[in-house]
């Protein structure tokens, strides 16, 4: 009686850590240079800085604007905000003055 084995072929053991060594350097990668990977963050951080600077350099010139406002429209209109914008309107100016708008 002859009994026959079958030869285990050696590579079939290496399949399931080979796909997982592609699924980590898949994952990997992309976790690293994806659009939400670590660079992805340093440049949000990077964004994110550069517009609260803006947001406080907007925010300081609306209140600046809003006290202009509260002097015009306070009922009674300060004389140099009124003296002010007739100038800046009507572009006049006495002959021996200087006017210089912002």
């Amino acid at each position: 009686m002859r009994t026959q084995f079958k030869k285990q072929r050696s590579w079939i053991r290496w399949i399931i850590p080979v796909l997982s060594v592609a699924c980590f350097a898949y994952f990997g990668f992309h976790s690293w240079h994806g659009a939400y990977g670590l660079n992805s963050a340093e440049a949000l951080e990077i964004r994110r800085v550069d517009l609260t600077e803006r947001l406080a350099r907007l925010d300081d010139r609306r209140q600046h604007l809003e006290r202009k406002v509260m002097l015009l429209s306070d009922g009674a209109v300060e004389a140099d905000m009124l003296d002010e914008r007739a100038r800046l309107f009507l572009n006049v100016a006495r002959e021996d003055e200087v006017v210089y708008f912002n």
